[in-house]
């Protein structure tokens, strides 16, 4: 990669994905082809801005390496990220937080996974003209990044936009006309 080359950061907040996919989603846990695909969202992740990706995958590993999974992203180019803190730290979002801070020093791309808020404010910090967008399930996505929009942040759909899943999930979503096949429902 050339110095002048720039690279989207692919930051994944596991844990909310997780949880909003089976609390919210499913209402159960997730059976793993229920899962996301996540080799898929790094293939959407280069071909939507035609740039090398860097996969950061955040999860909480208190006391315990989930090795099998550790080594299934590293296998898919990620780099996990595993971390550990007080019961009462929430030590992802801290780390995605320092990641986003430490980026606005560099001139590359970011896409994010999550639905928190808690990342708002640095995400308005990377609206300074590179690309930067929130990969999330659009109706459970917190309603504090809409602002943003305005200042270039672009939005997807982990299941419509990235195709990240192999089956179609139970989710109930307001559909554009456009997209309305009365076939679906019968």
């Amino acid at each position: 990669m050339s110095p002048t080359e720039r690279t989207t950061y692919v930051l994944v907040d596991g844990e909310n994905i997780d949880a909003t996919l089976g609390n919210s989603i499913l209402t159960r846990r997730p059976q793993p082809d229920e899962r996301p695909r996540w080799d898929r969202l790094l293939t959407f992740a280069e071909a939507t801005w035609a740039q090398p990706v860097r996969g950061l995958f955040f999860l909480a590993a208190n006391g315990d390496l989930p090795a099998s999974f550790i080594q299934a992203l590293q296998a898919m180019s990620y780099r996990p990220i595993p971390l550990s803190g007080a019961p009462n730290e929430k030590v992802v979002d801290i780390a995605i937080q320092r990641t986003l801070e430490a980026l606005r020093d560099r001139e590359d791309d970011v896409l994010l996974l999550s639905h928190d808020s808690d990342f708002v404010p640095q995400i308005a910090d990377l609206c300074d003209g590179r690309r930067i967008g929130l990969v999330s399930f659009t109706e459970f996505r917190s309603r504090e990044y809409a602002a943003l929009a305005e200042r270039g942040l672009q939005f997807f759909d982990l299941e419509y936009d990235v195709r990240a899943f192999r089956t179609e999930l139970p989710r109930l979503r307001i559909i554009p006309i456009d997209e309305f096949n009365p076939l679906d429902f019968l």
